[in-house]
């Protein structure tokens, strides 16, 4: 039974990477893109603590999602305080 709900959860992240990843490779701004590459993180943390509930280690795996949401926050957070600073607002101005 248990098998079936992280099949069933991962295929459901899965479509919702999917969608956010086509955000990040045809966005229209790079404040989306990072945005998309934010939601796709997010998504990771689930299935991290969806695999701990799995192997049955759920304690160990929520302090390796703790640590990845944190880098997570603060990458997006840099990247988009540095794009707002260079003033880059479409993803050809970045070169």
């Amino acid at each position: 039974m248990p098998y079936e709900f992280f099949l069933g959860c991962a295929l459901a992240i899965l479509v919702a990477v999917t969608i956010s990843l086509y955000r990040v490779l045809k966005g229209p701004t790079i404040i989306d893109r990072i945005i998309g590459v934010n939601v796709i993180g997010t998504k990771t943390i689930a299935v991290i603590v969806l695999t701990g509930y799995l192997f049955d280690r759920v304690e160990f795996f929520i302090d390796i999602a703790f640590l990845y949401a944190l880098i997570n926050f603060v990458g997006a957070l840099a990247l988009s305080r540095y794009f707002e600073f260079k003033g880059v607002e479409h993803p050809g101005d970045v070169l």
